[in-house]
């Protein structure tokens, strides 16, 4: 039995706290804001994001970040803009491995999360676990499979021995880059596949888009030192599919908005977190320092951030000039 913390109380972070405490684990789930706490402790229940699924009473419920003392895991569950303040404030505590779950790039220095994890606890053993895994069914305990990822193999194991059950798969994979750069870049992509969906272009179209996008995919994470391979596993292929496809997805329910007509501060204000509108940005500034053809991601990026037509963002990418899909994967 493992003591195992939770940084973050939303849909995912509830779902991953239910798979550790039905593992045998001590669990408790952390959220920054104290009235969010008072209102799951009253319900034990997150009514918006999660309805009908109950949280244990042996599921302690804080405010208090000092409780992850000693602790042997610490999974942390925040948004992307959060994780480096969140990470702050473990500094001067003890505990064992962590384990990042959010998905994105750091703004303004697009560093990947597990570096900026690194910076502010340095010599931490950091995992990363990704993939298709939205928290609506990870919680409902519909099968789904995972990737924990980490230069340190044995704490990726860690992991992998501590959540892994019937319902929820997971491999393990040393190519924590790779890993995470798929579970970023998705994001934009998922956005651009709303976008495809709102213009109801239909299903050609988004198996198109799908497909080049993970091309561009691969072709930063190759740039940023990444193993190719990694994108045809669970935190490229895989999670690229469903993000693209799900109901449950924000960013592609996002994008279906902007599509539709919907200005973006209001699309925003209607979904909540769309972690592919913060990636978009990094994305498009990493593409441009390595030099790197992302044309989806530009187009996303105008759409989002420059006021662009829609349409006219796709009659531009089915206009390139021709090229051989075989000079398409790579850099």
């Amino acid at each position: 039995m493992l003591d195992i913390m939770v940084l973050g109380s939303g849909g995912w972070g509830i779902a991953l706290a239910l798979k550790a405490f039905f593992n045998g684990h001590n669990v408790t789930l952390w959220s920054p804001f104290e009235e969010e706490a008072k209102e799951l402790l009253k319900k034990r229940e997150s009514e918006r994001l999660l309805p009908g699924i109950k949280i244990p009473d042996r599921i302690e419920i804080t405010c208090d970040i000092l409780k992850a003392e000693n602790t042997d895991i610490i999974i942390i569950a925040t948004p992307s803009f959060a994780v480096r303040q969140t990470a702050k404030r473990l500094k001067e505590l003890d505990f064992g491995v962590v384990v990042n779950v959010s998905k994105g790039f750091e703004q303004g220095s697009a560093l990947r999360l597990s570096e900026v994890i690194s910076e502010e606890l340095p010599g931490k053993r950091i995992v990363v676990l990704s993939g298709p895994s939205h928290a609506e069914e990870v919680s409902r305990d519909v099968p789904t499979t995972v990737v924990a990822a980490s230069s340190d193999i044995e704490a990726a194991e860690f992991v992998q021995s501590a959540l892994m059950c019937e319902s929820f798969r997971i491999y393990t994979n040393r190519d924590i880059i790779g890993v995470e750069v798929g579970g970023a870049v998705k994001n934009v992509i998922a956005v651009a596949s709303g976008i495809e969906h709102g213009l109801s272009l239909g299903d050609n179209a988004r198996a198109a888009l799908i497909t080049r996008g993970l091309a561009e995919i691969c072709r930063l994470g190759v740039v940023l030192g990444a193993d190719v391979r990694t994108f045809m596993g669970l935190s490229g292929l895989g999670d690229l599919v469903v993000t693209c496809m799900s109901e449950h997805s924000r960013n592609n329910r996002f994008g279906n908005l902007i599509g539709k007509g919907v200005p973006v501060k209001e699309a925003l204000e209607k979904v909540g977190t769309v972690e592919g509108y913060y990636a978009v940005d990094c994305v498009v500034k990493l593409a441009d320092k390595y030099n790197i053809d992302m044309p989806i991601t530009e187009q996303c990026y105008n759409v989002l951030y420059k006021g662009a037509d829609p349409m006219t963002s796709v009659k531009k990418l089915m206009t390139r000039p021709e090229r051989s899909e075989e000079d398409g994967l790579l850099p």
